[in-house]
């Protein structure tokens, strides 16, 4: 019997299934005893009977055949919990599974329980008051992120070698960069988020957080594709994974902007020193042409991105609002409270002119380079209790500055990927590449460049789990 979890990425477990040298079953339970001995707090439910069974039955022959995975608690699975991370919502049950789960459910992988995440998905920080501290397995004093980030301590932490993610402002992102590992925001729509799909700011998109690049190609060829339950999803495509490697003529010669202030953010400067020469070897390595003196200053939309998010936290609340007040995150109550106090009909039509700015100003920045590469966060991972940090490598910058490096692709609904790219203090950081919209299939050949050139670890060092 497998005595720990696999350390590989998921494709290489479902290639030592086929070869007999695992089992699904014996991996389930060394991935339950190790949710069960963690320090992490990653998971916040298991349904093992139920993982037991599709163990039992796995068929080895799908693409994630019996690899057992963690689930965000902001999707859903039916029967299982529906809380959203927050408190007066901790006796609702899902009716109904997230169309994308349902998908790699169905491609063979064993749904292990639903990982944690930051209530509503609304900071990227994973501590609630329904579910604690979530910690970091690189350094357990340390945030894995949010709002994504059981999911990222898990996969980083050995537990499960993937699991589910989202990201509406960074949430795949922010905790890739944090913990180590390769995360893809994809193209608005790339994944259908129904059913029953709520909008909102039209910034959310579905995912993955992963250990290897191959191991979210594999994850898109599963779960993309149009629904007619998310009615702005967008058309299958093909070959995610078996197109890898495959765009070296389109990847070289591609002309790049580096920018430390992407977003307006204030970057850490010892972490940037890193992400610099990290940046400058891509760049190297791809075959890219770097383009300096490209107006890469993009309108302040962060107050107004926030202001509109909370609005539909109010309408998840429904009548709880504001009697819940008391057992919310101190964050989430601010927003809340902002929101309730400022949003009105001007507020709305100002979000709307500076984001019709905001997209014109992105778009114009892609006439001029194919890419814009970035820190995925201003700096290494910050206290697991919180507070949300507001200084960054020394430079004062206020709490808005966590998530300013990120934003910018969910408002135009652009790709992103942060690629591993070493370490600052002993605790990882992560190079941020953004592209044009549908520029998918080349971040992943370009992340592919940096994993072989700079292989990065695929769970944490030290790790026990």
């Amino acid at each position: 019997m497998a005595d720990a979890p696999w350390r590989g990425d998921a494709c290489s477990l479902v290639d030592a299934f086929r070869r007999g040298e695992r089992s699904a079953t014996e991996e389930l339970e060394a991935t339950l005893a190790a949710i069960d001995a963690s320090q992490l707090n990653a998971f916040a439910f298991l349904d093992a009977d139920q993982a037991r069974a599709a163990a039992v039955d796995a068929d080895v022959s799908l693409p994630f055949g019996g690899v057992p995975i963690g689930v965000k608690e902001l999707d859903r699975v039916a029967g299982w919990p529906d809380t959203q991370a927050s408190v007066p919502l901790a006796d609702r049950t899902a009716p109904y599974t997230s169309t994308y789960v349902a998908r790699v459910r169905d491609a063979g992988a064993v749904l292990v329980g639903l990982t944690t995440a930051s209530e509503f998905g609304g900071v990227n920080c994973t501590r609630t008051e329904l579910h604690g501290v979530t910690r970091n397995p690189w350094d357990l004093s340390r945030t894995p992120g949010g709002s994504s980030g059981g999911s990222a301590a898990a996969v980083a932490g050995g537990v499960v070698s993937i699991a589910t993610g989202g990201d509406g402002g960074g949430s795949i992102r922010i905790p890739a960069g944090f913990t180590g590992l390769f995360g893809l925001k994809a193209t608005y729509g790339r994944i259908p988020r129904g059913p029953r799909v709520a909008y909102g700011g039209l910034t959310s998109v579905v995912g993955c957080m992963a250990r290897s690049v191959r191991d979210a190609a594999r994850w898109f060829d599963v779960a993309n594709g149009h629904d007619p339950r998310d009615p702005l999803s967008l058309p299958r495509v093909e070959g995610w994974e078996a197109g890898l490697d495959s765009h070296g003529d389109e990847l070289r010669g591609l002309r790049v902007a580096v920018v430390p202030d992407w977003g307006g953010a204030v970057v850490s400067p010892a972490m940037w020193e890193v992400l610099e020469e990290a940046a400058s070897a891509l760049i190297d390595d791809a075959g890219w042409k770097r383009i300096d003196g490209v107006d890469t200053n993009l309108p302040n939309m962060g107050g107004a991105w926030g202001l509109s998010g909370m609005v539909q936290i109010h309408g998840a609340l429904e009548g709880l609002w504001p009697e819940c007040a008391e057992v919310l995150t101190p964050e989430m109550r601010g927003g809340l409270e902002r929101t309730a106090e400022r949003y009105d009909m001007a507020a709305r039509i100002k979000i709307e002119k500076r984001r019709i700015e905001f997209n014109e100003r992105m778009a114009d920045i892609f006439e001029e380079v194919d890419l814009v590469i970035a820190a995925a966060n201003p700096d290494v991972a910050f206290a697991a209790e919180g507070p949300l940090p507001d200084t960054f490598g020394g430079v004062p910058a206020g709490q808005r500055n966590n998530g300013r490096l990120t934003f910018p692709a969910n408002l135009y609904g652009s790709p992103a990927v942060s690629i591993p790219a070493g370490t600052v203090d002993g605790l990882p950081v992560g190079l941020q590449v953004t592209g044009r919209h549908f520029a998918e299939p080349l971040l992943l050949d370009a992340a592919r460049v940096v994993e072989r050139a700079r292989p990065w670890p695929l769970v944490a060092p030290g790790s026990p789990h």
